[in-house]
């Protein structure tokens, strides 16, 4: 199973909007054949595993299969994996996590069952659950799973007074940050961010397959037609209400450029961020979203309750005055605080990156 969970790695940036998954075929203390699920349409783990083994002319009946979530039993693009598995004759499947998809969910353990196959599952449960943290939450609630991303000093400093932020952090840290971007389905900013740092916000020096789509959180809609953002790939701007010619005259220019804009006002007259989400889950499919912003946006999205993690980057710096990591305050008592619990502490050059996850 730990082999599978490595293998389940690979198709990170490869698989989305299907989960992560990995599957490796035992047979008498033998691998004899290895799989990780491909692109959408295209095979899942399961299935490559068998091609594989019968690819180095191994005989699949009577193996053990081990697959990081449970095998689908529905038509979609692909036929059922627990069809694949049935008609090649394992006799036992080893699965590290049940699939929260109402399509699936105990309904593939049900099916091999019924076929004669003996099944297991929940060894490694919760790090094949780890690999596929944005997966899970799209199907348990509708909702992707929001990692926000920031870097800066020690002191919690990421930007200086007069707004210069580049670069805090090492290179091998900003390195590190397009790995993480490259696990996403939607980069996600703000316009503060555009205004300031005119950044690209695209994945480099990682092999991606696609870009990941880029959104931006621009409640006036005052971004400048020119900035790099909307250069090159796919972008989404979520405005509140375009009530003024001017507006209205910036959205069929952005039209004209192929950059979609959702109006989306909350009650406030800003974005409604909690919307925002809940649309990209489902019109988008996003299993994760990466968000690199400013400490307004950034302390908006925490209030709004829309980020599942940090993933923080320190620079051994002490900046003094500037802007912080949020603007979640001010807070009149301690137990107003919003906590977060540790999961991963490790040395990235020079600096350190933190992940946490938020305590419900």
């Amino acid at each position: 199973m730990l082999e599978a969970l490595q293998l389940a790695l690979q198709a990170r940036g490869i698989s989305d909007p299907n989960p992560r998954v990995g599957c490796v075929i035992v047979k008498q203390n033998q691998i004899i054949g290895k799989g990780f699920t491909q692109k959408a349409g295209s095979h899942h783990a399961e299935v490559m595993a068998l091609q594989d083994a019968r690819h180095h002319g191994f005989d699949v009946q009577g193996s053990t299969v081990y697959v990081t979530l449970e095998p689908c039993c529905h038509f979609g693009k692909t036929p059922p994996c627990t069809l694949a598995l049935v008609q090649a004759r394992v006799a036992k499947v080893i699965i590290a996590a049940v699939d929260p998809n109402p399509l699936v969910s105990g309904k593939g353990v049900q099916e091999l069952q019924a076929n004669q196959i003996e099944v297991q599952t929940g060894l490694f449960e919760l790090q094949a659950m780890m690999q596929n943290l944005g997966f899970m939450k799209r199907m348990r609630e509708g909702l992707p799973w929001v990692r926000l991303k920031i870097a800066s000093s020690i002191d919690g400093v990421t930007a200086l007074p007069n707004g210069q932020s580049q670069w805090i952090t090492s290179e091998a840290a900003r390195h590190d940050g397009h790995f993480w971007r490259a696990q996403a389905n939607i980069l996600l900013t703000g316009i503060g961010t555009v205004l300031s740092d005119n950044p690209q916000l695209n994945v480099r020096g990682i092999e991606v397959l696609q870009q990941p789509l880029r959104a931006i959180i621009d409640s006036k809609l005052d971004i400048p037609l020119d900035a790099q953002i909307l250069q090159n790939g796919k972008t989404i701007i979520f405005c509140a209400e375009a009530k003024n010619e001017q507006m209205q005259q910036k959205l069929a220019m952005l039209g004209d450029m192929d950059v979609r804009v959702i109006e989306m006002p909350n009650s406030f007259g800003k974005v409604d961020l909690p919307g925002v989400m809940q649309y990209l889950a489902q019109e988008h499919s996003a299993n994760e979203i990466h968000v690199e912003a400013g400490f307004k946006l950034n302390g908006s999205l925490v209030r709004e309750q829309c980020v599942d993690e940090l993933l923080v980057y320190l620079a051994p710096k002490l900046l003094g005055n500037g802007s912080g990591l949020t603007n979640v305050g001010p807070l009149s008592a301690l137990s107003e605080a919003y906590t977060w619990k540790f999961i991963d502490q490790q040395s990235i050059g020079n600096d350190i990156r933190l992940r946490l996850l938020k305590v419900h």
